[in-house]
């Protein structure tokens, strides 16, 4: 496709021109390459990519790792019975364990609810200023993917020795995503973004 300058010449399609206009130079003109290029919509394909999905990534590992034996109920003993001690020198070992099992499924609810968020940023491919109205079918696919992945973090766990599979702790981590993605759109009636 060809177009054409202000003065009539036929320019390449590849390069776009744009006056520099100014009151000492006014007759300058800039040659600069439209954004419809073979090689600048793989460069921004990678851009979209890494600013989406790996931070969905990211989150995805980190779950993945506290699915190993780091993550374990031994290990993580192993810090809160000393700092609740710290706190309260006289408390009981059974109220030692519930509250390490109270902090343990918090944690599943928190890190699969900022993978709900970051799925749904991911699907729905946010911008400044955005005009599009709240989509329901993004939401669901957002915790659909977290309920997924949580599904494959428990089979993950029953390979390990010492974690077990839980078809609570799937519960609970489809709950995340669900108060995670009902954040963002509560969040966006707030600012009336939708």
């Amino acid at each position: 496709m060809l177009g054409r300058s202000p003065r009539g010449k036929q320019l390449e399609s590849r390069y776009l021109v744009s006056y520099k206009r100014s009151a000492a130079r006014p007759h300058i003109r800039v040659l600069r390459p439209v954004r419809g290029g073979a090689f600048y919509r793989r460069v921004s394909k990678l851009g979209s990519f890494t600013r989406y999905w790996l931070p969905v990534g990211v989150v995805m590992t980190l779950i993945f790792i506290a699915s190993t034996d780091l993550g374990a109920s031994h290990r993580t003993s192993r810090i809160l019975g000393p700092l609740l001690r710290w706190f309260k020198p006289d408390i009981a070992e059974e109220t030692i364990h519930a509250l390490q099992f109270s902090i343990r499924k918090m944690g599943h609810l928190t890190e699969y609810a900022a993978l709900g968020m970051l799925a749904w940023r991911a699907v729905r491919r946010l911008a400044k200023a955005d005009a599009r109205p709240w989509d329901w079918e993004e939401a669901a696919f957002a915790i659909g993917f977290a309920a997924a992945y949580a599904v494959s973090d428990e089979m993950h766990q029953a390979f390990v020795p010492t974690r077990d599979a839980s078809l609570i702790d799937v519960m609970i981590d489809t709950l995340g995503a669900t108060v995670g993605v009902l954040a963002v759109w509560v969040r966006g009636r707030w600012r009336k973004r939708w």
